[in-house]
């Protein structure tokens, strides 16, 4: 295994479970140094209590990272919910609360990290974003909205701040199979038949594995990679390229 990120210090919302977890052990496997900043304790990383619905809690933990491994080289925004309806069935409360997560969340991230991401040698920045930003999904009106935000907001970042060496890229998966879909199939009538549909929609014929985004946020991390940025990397089994006839 390559140590393409040794002595870099890694930030990563939402990296308790599901792809910010397959991010983790990733980077660690590289390594970094993980800082996991998330609702729930890491099982295996350095982590921190954050919402980051909270601008407050945000800069403690950031400033608690600085401290305990002396900087911050990477940031990945990955923490998000979701939210199942069309435009019609969603409250304005729950309209606020995804965006406040899932776009402000990355905002306050970021901006507090930028500081120090100013002072470090590889400076990166990889947002997670969704297959939902630009492919019109079935009953996903809100979560769409919330990621086709986060792709625009990359986009911009990117031009903001390619001239202090500070790349932004995103990735986009598709349905990936992690503890928060299948939290969505459970609630389904028929779970096997909604898992079923699921992976039909996909070329591929299957779900995402987290391991598999995580190997592309990784990518867009990767030092070596100076010229990527401002770029949203597909890692979806071809969903939003392929119309295979079946």
């Amino acid at each position: 295994m390559s140590d393409a990120f040794h002595g870099l210090t890694v930030v990563i919302s939402g990296g308790a479970s599901g792809i910010g977890a397959a991010a983790a052990d990733a980077f660690a496997a590289r390594g970094a140094n993980v800082a996991v900043l998330d609702l729930n304790a890491s099982e295996t990383h350095w982590s921190h209590r954050c919402d980051v619905a909270d601008d407050n809690q945000v800069r403690l933990a950031v400033a608690a990272t600085k401290e305990h491994f002396g900087g911050i080289d990477i940031v990945v925004n990955n923490a998000g919910i979701g939210a199942v309806g069309s435009v019609e069935e969603n409250s304005d409360k729950q309209w606020f609360r995804v965006l406040d997560v899932n776009l402000l969340g990355m905002v306050r991230l970021a901006r507090a990290c930028l500081p120090h991401l100013r002072e470090s040698s590889a400076p990166a920045i990889v947002n997670t974003s969704s297959i939902a930003a630009t492919a019109g999904l079935v009953k996903r009106a809100l979560y769409s909205a919330s990621k086709g935000a986060v792709h625009s907001l990359t986009m911009a970042m990117a031009a903001d701040h390619v001239a202090e060496g500070i790349r932004v890229n995103c990735v986009a998966p598709g349905t990936a199979d992690t503890p928060w879909v299948q939290r969505l199939l459970d609630q389904a009538e028929d779970p096997e038949a909604e898992r079923a549909r699921l992976e039909a929609r996909q070329p591929t014929g299957r779900l995402v594995s987290a391991e598999e985004v995580a190997a592309a946020i990784v990518y867009l991390a990767d030092p070596a990679n100076k010229a990527i940025t401002g770029t949203s990397l597909a890692v979806d089994g071809g969903m939003s390229g392929l119309r295979l006839v079946r």
